[in-house]
């Protein structure tokens, strides 16, 4: 993966990016410096989330509006540094911006260009990250090109990467990739696997890496799965030193299942340290926040 030495731009406003003709990514508009804190032990770990939020829609009786004060919630309890998001659209992004308060910002764009279509925005406590470089890229022949979509899959996909530093583990830097893989197509989420893959090689490995995601196929049980692993990465819900109670990740506003298929990971390079990972089952008067649940990781980089 190329790495783009650009300063992180502040994000257009709605009506500037339709006319700049979807080319420019968007991110939030807090300041993009902060202080940097004596790190110690117990304030160096990172705690990340994977949450595919279900696009925001009308439709009763899971509807954004419905589900949106389940979310803020959610994440106002779990209190994060970076969540990699799935589905999200321009005006949700911009809600859950809203509902986290003022010391979080977010990178992403659309997977169509601009505001249009869904988002892997990644969004960031910013007292305790900042984004050194950015960038997307498409999942597709062309990953450069904006909307591309080659390979016979459903959708558009592409990924969202963030290379931070961390404010409160003396300066580390660290590499955050986010994506969401084909629903429809098991050759579109192979070959993207394999993309990720060759984009990952591409990256200083002296860095650690975290990577989130909504994979949709099981963890283990397909060759996605051993072609992310394959790249150098591990999973934190296999190496970590507690995990919560198993379900599957995917429930549809249906009951859980429990020790069901993890299609949603929060894989890491091996010198990454997971010391809790669990899947979030929170909701609020029967109403699950999105129809996936959220999986995250309380990790040390190294």
């Amino acid at each position: 993966m190329p790495i783009k030495h650009s300063r992180v731009t502040r994000r257009l406003g709605l009506k500037t990016a339709i006319v700049a003709a979807v080319a420019l990514p968007l991110s939030s508009t807090a300041p993009l410096t902060a202080t940097a804190a004596a790190p110690d032990r117990s304030s160096r770990r990172l705690d990340v989330m994977s949450f595919n939020l279900r696009y925001a829609s009308t439709s009763e009786p899971n509807s954004w509006a419905a589900r949106r004060p389940v979310t803020r919630e959610l994440l106002r309890r779990e209190n994060l540094h970076v969540i990699g998001t799935q589905e999200g659209l321009y005006q949700q992004v911009r809600d859950i911006e809203a509902d986290l308060g003022p010391h979080y910002d977010w990178i992403g764009t659309g997977r169509a260009g601009g505001s249009r279509d869904e988002f892997m925005a990644v969004f960031y406590d910013t007292r305790r990250l900042a984004p050194v470089d950015y960038d997307h890229f498409w999942l597709s022949d062309t990953p450069n090109v904006i909307g591309s979509n080659t390979w016979g899959g459903g959708s558009i996909r592409m990924v969202t990467w963030v290379r931070f530093r961390d404010l409160r583990d003396g300066e580390r830097q660290f590499y955050f990739i986010n994506t969401h893989l084909d629903n429809a197509s098991q050759n579109a989420r192979a070959r993207a696997a394999q993309l990720i893959a060759e984009r990952i090689a591409g990256l200083d490995r002296s860095l650690p890496l975290v990577v989130t995601g909504d994979f949709n196929v099981a963890a283990h049980q397909n060759p996605v799965y051993d072609t992310m692993l394959g790249a150098g990465l591990v999973d934190t819900w296999d190496t970590a030193a507690e995990r919560s109670k198993l379900y599957a990740t995917f429930h549809g506003y249906r009951p859980l299942v429990p020790d069901g298929d993890r299609i949603d990971w929060v894989l890491t390079t091996p010198g990454v340290t997971a010391h809790r990972a669990s899947i979030n089952t929170f909701s609020l008067n029967g109403q699950f926040p999105s129809d996936h649940l959220p999986v995250q990781v309380s990790l040390t980089l190294g």
